[in-house]
């Protein structure tokens, strides 16, 4: 076995500097290699990683690589703990995540399939020793493997996870933890004979590619169809030394090869007007490729003279990355989002530390979001007058990307300045300018001096233009978001009046689709004496029309119950409003008229579902109600009343659809779920039961409805 030192930079918690590093190997990463290596090849892998979670415990870095070069790891040697990816999943989850094909990882990982667009299969294992995770290994099978993992392949993945992390727990416990090297250490398997005699007498060319993609064996055919001498290509990447191999097309051939192990053919010109054919034959030590010479039909010859065209600088890695980045950005939806994605997917990528996201209002530089940086540095420079000469303020004048590779190239333009005293000593000021207009800057902050290759710089450049359109998308979402958010407020009762005889607490929680705003009210309504109205509902759609009609819904009830209408009639007048409008918006509503000197409720309902009572029993059940028609169905719809009871101690809980109804689930086992809470904790305060009743919804994280929640019981006056 032979162990190489990767090109790339890694770090542990900080980025290294990019360029003339020498290779290091620290702590036990040298004993952990053979174990990796060792199980990969008893587990048919050709394709491997060990990643180590840093000691803040959100970043992973890349430690060891197995098998693969460069060129494809590069934007992920650093990969924030949230990211969207197995080996976070791993980690986060504490299980082995398998990934049986594209088409999984399509559905399960689209991001991480746009950037890698090849079949082939990943397994992502948790390094767990009793309760600390020191971070996951990966491996890769070619596509031939079958969609599942044997229970025999199981085992071997759980038993090398298990292997690897007590080697760290003893390396740990030892007093000599391991760390990642300033760059990735790269295992390869052992170098074969290089059969030059035969090969030799063969008639077409014969090239070999180690796992790094550096040529090690060319034989004299190949250089002569190559147009270049043998010792010019030994021990450099094709594509370096050969302009017109730069081509995104051969690179995605030559990266597909690799990654899904399979043989791989592409034909290629050599100017001026000589047509090679190259097939790649990978495993798991590298590649050996076939060069013949190639017929091409005439009508090829206009692609031909396209491809003979000045050699570009783009990569197909760099085209995936930018295309796995910029699907991260399409789901940010608020500036706070925009800011948390870049610092999470974009910032670990290129080795940043921090991240801050600057716009101008009324002349002043302002921080819209920021992360990375100690606390309370970054709002120093909030407010600062445009016409101060900061590297900041000249970023959001000029619409020029502005790259600082160390802090003496930033102090010799601005001397003296306190934006060279935030700690870090390297930067990269990125314009954000959306259809002609820069609207802002992002600056990407490195802890450690940082080589900014012409690739990198691309990229970043690029990233600016996507950052800037999805912050243009977020402001003018927060923007209607704060509309859509004071209207709501407006709506919805700012507090419940006190009623002698009657406890109540109130909830209400947004969607998380959409602009967060909808159609759920409720309302308690003190009439005289001896009696209160209590109403909830529910108008459709998840927007400011629905909130709007919410509000005269809401208005007309109140008018109808301070006039002493019962509650058929509260309902039926309601309707016939809903009518006069000429709205083809449908809502439901439950409306109670509780009498407190008789403790009883006078219910009607219109579609809405029932709530829950519980009684001094401790016992909580749906009461049977003779129910009506929703709202705006029928004009001269009826609405039956039901008589419930309502002694001391009695606790009513109404609610609207989306507390109960979950995409995949049963309704009616929710119900029974919520009522078997009800009853444990009913006799805790209202405040306490209401947040246990609303919890059943917190915990899902994604609603795609809102929730009204309004509890009253019966106490004596």
């Amino acid at each position: 076995m032979i162990e190489v030192v990767g090109t790339s930079s890694s770090a542990l918690s900080r980025p290294r500097p990019g360029g003339g590093a020498r290779p290091v190997v620290e702590g036990g990463l040298g004993v952990l290699a053979p174990i990796l290596r060792s199980a990969s090849i008893g587990l048919g892998a050709h394709i491997g990683g060990l990643y180590l979670l840093s000691d803040d415990l959100h970043v992973l870095h890349l430690a060891i690589t197995l098998g693969s070069g460069r060129q494809f790891i590069r934007p992920w040697e650093r990969i924030g703990l949230a990211a969207p990816i197995p080996v976070a999943d791993a980690v986060r989850e504490d299980r082995l995540v398998w990934v049986g094909g594209a088409p999984e990882m399509a559905r399960r990982y689209p991001r991480l399939a746009v950037a890698l667009p090849y079949a082939f299969c990943l397994a992502a294992i948790p390094l767990t020793a009793g309760q600390r995770t020191y971070g996951a290994v990966f491996l890769l099978w070619p596509a031939t493997h079958p969609g599942e993992l044997s229970s025999w392949e199981r085992g071997g993945l759980t038993a090398l996870g298990r292997s690897l992390a007590e080697e760290l727990e003893r390396a740990e416990r030892a007093g000599r933890p391991v760390r990642p090297g300033p760059r990735p250490l790269m295992v390869g398997t052992e170098r074969r004979s290089a059969l030059d005699a035969m090969m030799a007498r063969l008639p077409e060319g014969i090239c070999a590619i180690d796992q790094r993609g550096v040529l090690t064996v060319v034989t004299e055919t190949a250089a002569e169809l190559l147009g270049e001498s043998t010792d010019r290509l030994l021990g450099v990447r094709p594509w370096v030394l050969l302009p017109w191999l730069r081509d995104p097309v051969y690179e995605d051939r030559y990266r597909a090869a690799v990654i899904s192990g399979q043989p791989m053919a592409f034909v290629a010109l050599r100017p001026p007007d000589r047509w090679l054919s190259f097939q790649l034959y990978p495993d798991k030590s590298g590649l050996t490729i076939r060069i013949t010479g190639a017929e091409v039909a005439q009508r090829d010859l206009p692609d031909a003279r396209a491809v003979a065209g000045p050699a570009v600088p783009t990569r197909a890695g760099v085209l995936y990355h930018i295309l796995h980045l910029a699907s991260a950005l399409t789901e940010a939806v608020s500036v706070h989002d925009v800011v948390s994605m870049v610092s999470d997917q974009i910032v670990p990528a290129f080795g940043g530390q921090a991240v801050a996201v600057l716009m101008t209002e009324s002349g002043r530089l302002r921080i819209v979001g920021h992360c990375g940086y100690p606390p309370g540095l970054v709002e120093q420079f909030d407010g600062t007058p445009l016409t101060a000469a900061t590297p900041g303020v000249q970023a959001l004048i000029n619409p020029v990307p502005a790259f600082y590779e160390n802090r003496t190239e930033l102090e010799r333009l601005y001397p003296g300045r306190r934006e060279t005293q935030d700690g870090m000593a390297a930067w990269a000021y990125l314009p954000l300018v959306v259809s002609g207009r820069l609207i802002g800057t992002c600056v990407l902050a490195f802890a450690e001096p940082h080589l900014f290759t012409l690739d990198e710089r691309a990229v970043l450049t690029a990233l600016g233009g996507l950052i800037a359109q999805a912050l243009d998308r977020a402001r003018l979402y927060d923007t209607k978001l704060g509309l859509a958010q004071g209207l709501q407020e407006s709506l919805l009762p700012h507090a419940l009046p006190v009623i002698p005889g009657l406890e109540s607490a109130a909830r209400y929680l947004p969607g998380t689709d959409g602009m967060d705003i909808g159609g759920d009210f409720y309302d308690l309504i003190r009439i005289d004496r001896d009696t209160a109205a209590i109403v909830i509902g529910d108008v459709e759609g998840h927007n400011v029309n629905a909130a709007a009609l919410m509000g005269q819904i809401r208005t007309a009830v109140h008018a109808y119950a301070t006039a002493d209408a019962d509650p058929r009639t509260v309902l039926s007048r309601t309707n016939r409003l809903l009518f006069e409008l000429g709205t083809t918006l449908l809502a439901s509503c439950t409306y109670l008229r509780v009498d407190l000197s008789q403790r009883e409720v006078w219910l009607a309902n219109a579609g809405h579902p029932p709530p829950l009572l519980r009684g001094r029993d401790g016992r909580a059940r749906v009461p049977i109600l003779r129910g009506g028609l929703v709202l705006n169905v029928e004009a001269d719809a009826e609405y039956p009343l039901t008589r419930i009871g309502l002694p001391v101690g009695t606790v009513l809980a109404l609610f609207t659809d989306g507390l109960i109804e979950r995409p995949g689930t049963d309704i009616d086992r929710v119900l029974d779920g919520l009522a078997d809470t009800f009853a444990r904790c009913g006799d805790e305060p209202l405040e306490r039961v209401a947040d246990e009743l609303i919890g059943h919804a917190e915990q899902t994280g994604h609603r795609t409805d809102d929730i009204a929640l309004l509890l009253v019981r019966s106490v004596p006056r």
